[in-house]
């Protein structure tokens, strides 16, 4: 339940394809508990193979940030495997290897997340290493200038000469005016050229707290004895007051608003981004009789029915029969501290002006807003969605994501089973109304890309630190 764009720097930090739009089975952690200290643990058993995954996530992201200071969430992120109170710089990671275990982290716009998968006799040893650099992180001065140097060679290998980044960056910049959501994850360049150490100090200071994370293990492991562990290692952090989030709500939209940019690149393509609610807390409860999750969930199906693969209408339109485009993707927001967008994006095959490929897009919504959906159509939607739930079941990874991600949006992980009952009484009209209700033009920001010849040979040089993720 998430844009399939929603955060790059989390998915190439993980090394997944982007999620799909619904929720796993319902979640039931074997333990769930909270530290004296504020921190919450979930664990949750699982036989099936001899591995733990250990994670601890940080309610602290690019939505946390203020202006001149975006990016700081990701930079903190790489210094904290610079070095702790027993910990040299790069030990961490060789610390894990060595347990022939895998780690890494990631940055979104509401979290931090970082994560070891070893062996389940190796779980104390990095509950322990990873406890170190939560209580005891060395900011060091002269690898913060060295690490900058790797984060801004980051941002121009995957935004700046990306042009899909570098498109989705600036179509935010341009649909939310007031809300940080607009500020991208790995930060703005001039920011990046001016942060100090003393920033990421604060900001270490400021999110990273015990009453401000959740620790979830899940694999073949005992529920008891973990809890033993992380109250061992982390239960002698000391929670402190968190600073005050402000709401910095988005001011409502009422025109269309377009952006035009050029870049190099083979294709133009063009992306169009609907306002539309996202799963946080100022929803409500999920429910069959509440309308805003009516509405969340019927937005869901209509992405599907919009983009499936195999029988996905804009699919089947722009690219099969019209081929007037080479590929298609919809998504929305999902689960998010923030508000979120109905997005749209459609790469145009040779020939093919932009403005045919976004007038077409808006007839398949017209008559979805206008006739609704056959019966058939919506269970095999379902269906298909129930069935990617439950192969999704074989992941400890998914689990442990889809439990912290509901936690840190101020959901409950009861939310997952409750999305599904609200799935299985989803009705046409639903899909219809939805359609009727988001898709306007006072609600749209449309990005049109146009290319610029590639040039003959990249002229800047590589990096010469590695890039984490």
């Amino acid at each position: 339940m998430m844009l399939k764009r929603y955060c790059v720097v989390l998915l190439i930090a993980l090394g997944l394809s982007a999620p799909a739009a619904t929720f796993a089975l319902p979640l039931q952690p074997s333990l769930d508990k909270t530290l004296p200290n504020g921190m919450r643990v979930l664990v949750f058993e699982n036989t099936r193979a001899p591995t733990a995954l250990h994670m601890v996530w940080v309610k602290a992201g690019s939505i946390d940030e203020t202006n001149g200071r975006s990016g700081l969430a990701h930079v903190l992120e790489h210094m904290m495997f610079k070095g702790a109170k027993n910990l040299g710089p790069g030990e961490f990671s060789r610390r894990v290897a060595a347990l022939g275990g895998r780690e890494n982290a990631f940055t979104s716009k509401d979290y931090t997340g970082y994560f070891q998968q070893v062996h389940k006799n190796s779980l104390r040893e990095v509950m322990r290493l990873e406890a170190d650099r939560q209580r005891f992180l060395r900011l060091d001065d002269r690898e913060f200038k060295k690490e900058i140097q790797v984060v801004m060679e980051e941002r121009r290998l995957r935004t700046d000469d990306n042009p899909s980044s570098l498109a989705h960056e600036s179509l935010l910049a341009q649909a939310f005016q007031a809300s940080p959501v607009r500020n991208p994850i790995i930060g703005w360049m001039n920011d990046l050229q001016n942060l100090s150490i003393a920033d990421v100090r604060d900001w270490y200071r400021d999110w990273y707290t015990p009453n401000n994370m959740i620790l979830v293990v899940a694999g073949d492991v005992n529920a008891q004895q973990v809890f033993r562990w992380a109250n061992e290692f982390y239960g002698p952090m000391r929670p402190r007051a968190l600073p005050s989030r402000k709401p910095q709500e988005e001011p409502e939209q009422n025109g269309l608003r377009r952006v035009r940019l050029k870049a190099p690149a083979e294709n133009a393509f063009l992306m169009m981004a609907y306002k539309a609610p996202t799963l946080r807390e100022q929803l409500g409860p999920l429910s069959i009789t509440s309308p805003a999750a009516r509405d969340l969930v019927a937005l869901d199906v209509l992405s599907a029915l919009l983009d499936d693969p195999g029988t996905g209408r804009l699919v089947h339109r722009l690219v099969r029969q019209d081929r007037t485009a080479l590929s298609v993707g919809v998504g929305t927001d999902g689960v998010a501290r923030g508000p979120g967008l109905f997005m749209l994006e459609a790469t145009a095959a040779p020939g093919v002006a932009l403005t045919r490929l976004e007038e077409n897009i808006k007839q398949e919504i017209a008559v979805i807003a206008q006739n609704g959906v056959e019966e058939q159509e919506l269970v095999r939607l379902k269906r298909q969605a129930k069935a990617a739930q439950v192969f999704r079941q074989d992941s400890m990874f998914s689990i442990a994501m889809e439990s912290a991600r509901l936690l840190l949006a101020g959901r409950d992980i009861r939310d997952a089973e409750r999305w599904l009952a609200v799935l299985d009484d989803i009705r046409s009209q639903d899909i219809q109304r939805v359609a009727q209700r988001y898709f306007s033009d006072d609600q749209l920001t449309v990005l049109e890309f146009e290319p610029l010849p590639l040039p003959q040979a990249a002229s800047r040089p590589r990096p010469t630190g590695a890039v984490r993720h």
